[in-house]
Order: structure tokens, then C-alpha cells, then sequence
């Protein structure tokens, strides 16, 4: 990724035997500058603005029935940088952990020593706006600090910093320079997600099967009838704590991971992902989670995938277990599937792909006569980015050049509009015939009818192609 900076060019140097010319100096606030009208006049700009914008909003609460806050933010809206650029990648890692407080005698919760309740490691994908996640079952068999025990006792022993080398190790992630393998922690305690449920009003829970425990030390009281249940924040927090049941922990963490959709799935309907919420839920869930994330990371990512499809984000799996043993240091311990979890590891790290696919007569409104295309080799295969451009140039695409692109890494091709013509990344994808090809959220709105479209042609292209055109159709490619 190229940055530049653009700066004012240094003053010219005046002709030899020429003093330099004296710069205007400004008013010092003696005679002849009268600060009152100038604050007269800056009062009453602000005044005039404030006047416009208040009826902007107005007009927009009456004529599309909008609310004060919606109308007022988008008519102020508020630049967020894409992800892409604030973390200078195209995708990042997260170490996702829910911890339980620990109760003393007299019922006081307390945080000290307490492991990590839910274990989940999250790929965020910026281009295709699609997140995978894994579960880890907390009582996974896991070596640390020279033990052979659970999991979860990581962060109980060494925080945030043991549990991104126990994790990271345990699921054999390729290590940052740092030595560490995630780019983010994100751990929250279990008021995180009550306080959450309960500022968008609850959820509603299909329960499969009657629940009722109690437990006074661990403040945790549930029961349940099947059927369907709206949950207040408490009974959301008990519902995915649950685990006194056949199934135990396996369950227990689908049950983590269903509400994590119903939530998402709500947040979209109700329109709780606009900037004005997005501000009010994050301050809500930060009162109860300890990160490294920046507030400009988090900000830059909730606006990011506000817009994202649910489908987008369900894609969510457990490492299963195939036995158990006993341990002289922890007790029983679950044996990890390894082939699964080699399974889900190498999919968490290969090219993401939206779930979601516009129907065929969203795709037909679009004319490719009016798509100009800018192809680019990054294949490193000879001929490739030509052999795209012959085949989309039939279809009646306006191709404007052929050539490489940054460099010859790109194993998933990748298609990036310019504009944001409804569906025309989804149309090119379509004729381009590369089913794993992503599709980037538009860079700008170009005004008219004409729109531009950037195809990086990676390797899957290859399989997707009989016959490539000749290596002089592009420049060389240097692999």
C-alpha cells in the first residue's frame, strides 16, 4: 500500500542581489481592527449554518419520517477511516475471551485469577466485510507454563499476554515478529454481554429444552420452558452460561454462538447499526471489556461492517474433542480433534467469500457496456490478467488497460469498484466465472453512469480458465 503526502512548495529563493521580499505581517489587534465585528460576523455565520442544518434535519425528520437522531446524523456525517487503512492490512486476528467473576463469601464478584469462560479466536476480512470464528471449548487439553491442563487456565495465570502464546500456539497460527500470533484481545467479563442485551431492548431465544439450575456462588440462576423467550440482559448472560445438560460444554458454547447471531441479526433489523447507536452501544460494552484496540480501531470496524449481511458473519465453528483423560494437574481434560482443528485453523487463514449472493435480476440490471475495467496481473502466472480481459471484453465490458499489479501474491482474486452502482462488483464476478472471487465494498461514489471497476486477477483464475492468451498480452510476470 503507496502513501504520500502532499505539502506546499517551499518559497521561491528571490534573483541574486535582490532582498528577500518582507511577508505581510498579521493585524496585532491595535487600531484599525475591530475583533467585535469580526466576532459579529463569525456569530452569525455559525448562526446561519446552525439555522440550515436545522432544517435540513427537520425537512428530512417530516419527508422520510425519520428520527431527530438519524436525521442529524446523516446530515453530519462523520468521515471514519476503513479499517484498511487504520490497521494497514487487509485482515486482522482477534483473540476473543469472556471471563466470569469469582465470588467471595459474602458475595462480592471479583475479576483477580478468574479464567476465560469463552474461548474464541475471530478473523475479520476488510475486503469481503465477512468474519469466521472459531470456538475453543474451555476445557480443551493445553500445555501451560509447563503444565499439562486446561485451556482456560491461561489467562487465569499470565492474562491477556499468556493466553495470546497458549491459544496462538495451540491452534499452530504463524507468529508476528513480536512473537505474538493475534493482532487484537478483546476481553470481556460477564456483565458485557448483559448490559448489551439490555440496551437494545432484549432478544428473543428459541429454547430447545427445559433449564433449571441454581447456584448462589456463582450468581447464576436459570430456568427455562422450550419455546420461544424474549431474554432481558440477565437471562441472556445465564442462557449462554448454562451447561448442566448432556451435551455440556459443546452445547453450551453453540449456545454462546447463537446468541451472537440472534444480536447481530437485531441489531440490522432495528436499525441499531447506525452511527449514533454505534456510539452508544460501544460506550456500553466498553464499561465491561479490557482491550488493545484503539477507539478509532473499534469505531473504523463498527462502521465497517455496520451494513454487512448477517449470512456474512455466521460463519462459526467449534474444535470438537474425540476423548478424554485425567490429569494430575487439572483433572479431566478434553482431547482436541486435530485433524478438525487443522481443518478450521486452514480455512480461518484461506480466502474468505461472501455467503450472500444478489439474485440473477439484480446482477441483469447492470450493462456491462457501461463498466470500464482496469485488469491487473497478481497471479504471477504469464497471461492470466489477459486471458480476463479477452473474456470480459467479449461480454461487452469496456476494458481500459492490462497490467500488473503490486505484486504477483494474490492467491484469491480480488474485485474492487470505484462506484458504487448497485451490484456492478457482483455482475463482474459473475461473468468473470471465479466463484471465490471477492467483491470490495465501493472506494467512492462516481457520479453518472459510468463506472470503473478494478479486477486483480489471483490464481484461482487459473482453474477457472481454459486457455490463457499469450505472455506478451501483459507485462512480464516475475515470480
Amino acid at each position: 500500500m503507496s502513501k504520500s503526502l502532499t505539502a506546499d512548495p517551499p518559497p521561491s529563493a528571490p534573483p541574486p542581489g535582490q532582498r528577500p521580499r518582507r511577508q505581510p505581517q498579521p493585524p496585532s489587534g491595535g487600531a484599525g481592527w475591530n475583533w467585535g465585528n469580526v466576532l459579529t460576523y463569525v456569530i452569525g455565520a455559525l448562526l446561519i449554518l446552525a439555522g440550515v442544518i436545522s432544517g435540513v434535519v427537520a425537512y428530512r425528520m417530516v419527508h422520510d419520517h425519520d428520527t431527530f437522531q438519524r436525521s442529524l446524523s446523516r446530515t453530519l456525517p462523520i468521515y471514519v477511516p476503513p479499517p484498511e487503512a487504520v490497521f494497514d492490512k487487509d485482515r486482522i486476528y482477534l483473540l476473543v475471551m469472556g471471563i466470569d467473576f469469582n465470588y467471595d463469601s459474602k458475595g462480592m464478584p471479583y475479576s483477580k485469577g478468574a479464567r476465560s469462560d469463552t474461548i474464541m479466536v475471530a478473523g475479520l476480512d476488510f475486503p469481503t466485510r465477512s468474519v469466521k470464528l472459531i470456538s475453543v471449548l474451555r476445557d480443551t487439553e493445553a500445555i501451560v507454563n509447563g503444565h499439562d491442563t486446561k485451556i482456560n487456565e491461561a489467562y487465569a495465570d499470565g492474562g491477556e499476554k499468556l493466553a495470546d502464546q497458549v491459544v496462538g500456539d495451540f491452534l499452530g497460527l504463524p507468529p508476528h515478529p513480536d512473537g505474538s500470533y493475534f493482532d487484537r484481545y478483546v476481553v470481556i467479563n460477564t456483565n458485557g454481554l448483559k448490559e448489551f442485551v439490555d440496551a437494545i431492548g432484549g432478544i428473543d431465544v428459541p429454547v430447545t429444552e427445559t433449564m433449571d439450575y441454581d447456584d448462589n456462588w456463582g450468581n447464576l440462576h436459570i430456568h427455562f420452558k422450550p419455546g420461544m423467550i424474549h431474554m432481558n440482559g440477565y437471562q441472556a448472560q445465564a442462557y449462554t452460561r448454562f451447561r448442566h445438560d448432556a451435551c455440556s460444554d459443546p452445547c453450551r458454547t453453540k449456545r454462546q454462538q447463537q446468541v451472537i447471531r440472534i444480536v447481530v441479526t437485531k441489531l440490522k433489523a432495528q436499525k441499531f447499526n447506525d452511527f449514533v447507536h454505534l456510539g452508544q452501544l460501544m460506550g456500553v460494552i466498553n464499561k465491561n471489556v479490557m482491550t488493545n484496540l484503539t477507539f478509532d480501531e473499534e469505531k473504523s470496524l463498527a462502521w465497517s461492517f455496520k451494513d454487512a449481511n448477517p449470512a456474512d458473519l455466521n460463519h462459526m465453528d467449534t474444535i470438537g474433542y474425540v476423548d478424554t483423560k485425567q490429569t494430575a494437574y487439572a483433572g479431566e481434560v478434553l482431547i482436541p480433534d486435530a485433524a478438525q482443528k487443522t481443518k478450521l485453523v486452514s480455512e480461518l487463514l484461506g480466502p474468505y467469500g461472501n455467503v450472500t449472493r444478489p439474485p440473477a435480476s439484480a446482477l441483469a440490471s447492470v450493462k456491462p457496456s457501461t463498466v470500464h475495467l482496469v485488469i491487473e496481473n497478481g497471479s504471477g502466472i504469464a497471461g492470466l490478467a489477459g486471458a480476463a480481459s479477452t473474456k470480459l471484453t467479449k461480454l461487452g465490458y469496456v476494458v481500459d488497460s492490462v497490467q500488473n499489479a503490486d505484486t504477483f501474491g494474490y492467491d484469491t482474486t480480488q474485485i474492487r469498484p470505484s462506484s458504487k452502482v448497485p451490484f456492478v462488483g457482483d455482475r463482474v464476478r459473475a461473468d468473470l466465472g471465479v466463484d471465490s472471487a471477492t467483491v470490495a465494498p465501493a472506494t467512492d461514489a462516481t457520479p453518472g453512469p459510468r463506472s470503473v471497476v478494478t479486477v486483480i486477477v489471483g490464481r484461482d483464475f487459473s482453474g477457472a480458465t481454459a486457455k490463457a492468451m499469450p505472455a506478451a498480452s501483459v507485462a512480464p510476470a516475475h515470480t
